[in-house]
C-alpha cells in the first residue's frame, strides 16, 4: 500500500503479464513520477544501460511496458534489448544512452552465499537471510534486496520487501 494519504493509481506494471512486480514498488511514487521498476532495472543492468528517472519519465506507458515485458536472458534477446532501450533514449534525448558495466559475476547470481553487507543490513532488523532462503528467491528478487540497500539508495523499502520476499516472520507494513 502507498504510505501516503492521498489516493494513487498503482503502477502501469501492475499486472502486466510476465512481469514480475513487487508491492512495495508502489511506494516509489514522488510527485506523481513513479520510479524505474525493478524489472526494467534489472534488465537495464543487464545490457549494461544507466538510465535518469527524467528520461525515463518521457517515454510513453506503451514503451515502458514494452521494456517491462521484453526478454533480455539470451545474447541476442539483450542485443535487441540494448537497441530498443537506446533508440528510446537517442528519441527522447538526442543522445545515446550513458553505459554502465556489465558485472559478470553480479552478486544476486550466486546462490552458495548471501552477500555480507546484505546480511548486516537485515541484522539491523534483527533478521538473518539463510543461503537457503536466499536461493528460493528469483533473481530478480535477489536483484531487489541489494538495490535497496545500496549506497545512494534512500532503504525505506527495504523492510517492505523483506517481509514480501517472505524473509521475516512479520507482518507485511
Amino acid at each position: 500500500m502507498p504510505t501516503t494519504n492521498t489516493i494513487q493509481q498503482s503502477s502501469e506494471m501492475q499486472g502486466l503479464f510476465g512481469v514480475e512486480y513487487f508491492l512495495f514498488e508502489e511506494d516509489f511514487v514522488e510527485a506523481n513520477v513513479r520510479c524505474i521498476p525493478m524489472i526494467v532495472r534489472f534488465k537495464m543492468d543487464a545490457v549494461g544501460i544507466k538510465l535518469p528517472l527524467e528520461l525515463w519519465c518521457k517515454f510513453s506507458i506503451e514503451e515502458r511496458k514494452t521494456l517491462a515485458v521484453m526478454h533480455c536472458k539470451m545474447t541476442d534477446e539483450k542485443e535487441r534489448y540494448y537497441y530498443y532501450l537506446n533508440g528510446l533514449v537517442n528519441m527522447y534525448s538526442g543522445t545515446d544512452a550513458r553505459a554502465l558495466a556489465i558485472n559478470p559475476a553480479p552478486l544476486w547470481a550466486n546462490l552458495n552465499s548471501v552477500p555480507g553487507g546484505l546480511q548486516q543490513k537485515a541484522a539491523e532488523f534483527n533478521w538473518f537471510i539463510s543461503v537457503e532462503k536466499w536461493s528460493n528467491l528469483t533473481n530478480l528478487q535477489r536483484f531487489a534486496l541489494l538495490k535497496l540497500f545500496s549506497p545512494g539508495h534512500e532503504n525505506k523499502n527495504f523492510p517492505n520487501a523483506m517481509k514480501e520476499f517472505g524473509l521475516t516472520t512479520d507482518a507485511m507494513i
